[in-house]
């Protein structure tokens, strides 16, 4: 009603332990790490982390109510904890896809909860896929299909008429003959058998993300991007897939499926109004493609999981999905 305060913002819940990790040997190169928290009899869900290469973070746990949710989580090949470290050999989204079936299958879960961002957002559409039947629901953030209009938004030219100031950063590690395709000029650095390109390469492409994550701009630079181990396997592992377009037969692929097989599975969605990494128009695409699907543009944010108004709607979210998924 006019005049009326709106209700106070859903912050995270409280911080929580991962109560039992393992190591979970995927292909004669990959191993994963694995966790589960919350309550061991609660309805499950599998949160999947960004990048790809972006590995897990604590936050994480926290959008789920720890009483009601049993939170599986795993470090996706390449990265975070699961090694070899910065591997892209056997690594495709097809290869995370089967990882994910391993996880549910050797967790006893029939079928879960599938929540994602940014490149999270792209597994779990491709995961659903492959396996409706094993999904109750899906929360999304940040909505990333992998077309090529938006691989070249970001990290060719788009993004980069909003910071541009973060761009001259990114493409100086890039000489000016090769800018026309920085796609294919990072990828034959972060691919170089000498660690110092790499690492270089690494540095400036990891950082281009980080410092346009946020609605705060490059002054909310997340620490990791500082960390030469992080930046390694994050822009060796993105550029990989995305030099691969994603591993999809074509372009707008996840659309289509969108489209015709994953209409009945309960959908919400929660999109910054100026996020530059994966622009709102991503969510407009999938919602007019999938119309029963709840998108919620979020005025005041960007990218990040953790602003506030993202934070909000991803709560409610993971809350709604208790009663109103798909669970039998």
């Amino acid at each position: 009603m006019y005049g009326q305060t709106p209700p106070p913002r859903r912050d995270l819940y409280p911080p929580l332990e991962a109560a039992k990790s393992e190591m979970l040997k995927v292909s004669d190169i990959h191993t994963i790490y694995v966790e589960e928290s919350g309550n061991p009899k609660g309805l499950p869900a599998i949160a999947l982390h960004g990048g790809p290469g972006g590995g897990l973070s604590p936050e994480m746990r926290r959008f789920f109510d720890p009483k009601r949710y049993r939170i599986v989580m795993m470090d996706q090949r390449g990265c975070g904890r699961s090694m070899p470290h910065a591997e892209l050999r056997e690594n495709t989204t097809w290869d995370l896809v089967a990882d994910m079936e391993r996880v549910r299958e050797r967790y006893g879960i029939d079928k879960w909860l599938v929540f994602g961002g940014s490149w999270g957002s792209t597994l779990a559409l491709a995961y659903a896929a492959q396996h409706p039947e094993r999904v109750a629901g899906l929360v999304l953030r940040g909505i990333f299909l992998l077309r090529k209009s938006e691989i070249d938004w970001f990290y060719q030219q788009g993004a980069s008429n909003i910071f541009p100031d973060a761009f001259d950063r990114y493409v100086s590690v890039i000489p000016e003959v090769e800018r026309g395709d920085l796609l294919q000029a990072f990828h034959k650095r972060l691919t170089s058998p000498d660690w110092e390109t790499r690492v270089k390469a690494a540095r400036a492409w990891s950082r281009w993300e980080g410092e346009t994550i946020s609605f705060a701009g490059p002054s909310a630079l997340p620490s990791r991007f500082n960390e030469d181990r992080f930046v390694e396997a994050f822009a060796r592992i993105e550029n990989h897939y995305f030099v691969n377009d994603g591993f999809f037969e074509r372009d707008g692929w996840l659309l289509e499926q969108a489209a015709t097989r994953l209409r009945h599975i309960p959908c919400r969605i929660a999109h910054g109004r100026y996020d530059m990494c994966t622009p709102v128009s991503n969510a407009w695409d999938l919602k007019k493609a999938w119309p029963e699907a709840e998108l919620e543009i979020i005025a005041d944010a960007g990218h990040s999981s953790l602003e506030p108004g993202i934070v909000d709607s991803l709560i409610r979210a993971t809350d709604w999905m208790i009663d109103k998924g798909s669970w039998q």
